[in-house]
């Protein structure tokens, strides 16, 4: 059984609350998980925000996204790695396709080379030997 069936598979891209780092509700552990920055960064520029550009506006903005976001999924990725290229994903995403493109020419120059190995006529004579030493 897999830990999401088919209709309620999790968003990779969707902004979730962070309760797992989260101070009041996980509104700033979300936006910087979703941003892939540092959240003391978030918490601080919230701060500044709410004192010198509009409090009731920021605190509005907030309540507001704490009652829409859903909570983050626990199983939201396998491991820690599966978590840093989907935020790659998100935050850097020419150079995810950059790395996804040269991993796929990385595989299809050693799939040639294993091509290239195994139809050489050096492989079929020594398959040759091997099956001529198991017969005996």
């Amino acid at each position: 059984m897999t830990p999401h069936p088919e209709h309620h598979a999790p968003k990779y891209n969707k902004l979730y609350l962070d309760k797992k780092s989260a101070k009041i509700s996980g509104v700033c552990a979300g936006l910087a998980d979703y941003f892939g920055v540092d959240v003391t960064l978030i918490r601080v520029v919230t701060v500044i925000a709410f004192f010198f550009f509009g409090g009731p506006l920021i605190l509005i903005g907030y309540v507001l996204l704490a009652w829409m976001l859903d909570p983050r999924p626990g199983d939201l990725y396998h491991d820690e790695k599966e978590g840093e290229f989907w935020k790659n994903v998100r935050v850097k995403p020419r150079n995810t396709i950059r790395d996804v493109r040269y991993k796929f020419r990385e595989i299809e120059k050693r799939l040639r080379a294993t091509e290239a190995h195994i139809t050489s006529s050096e492989y079929k004579l020594h398959k040759e030997f091997r099956d001529l030493e198991n017969e005996k």
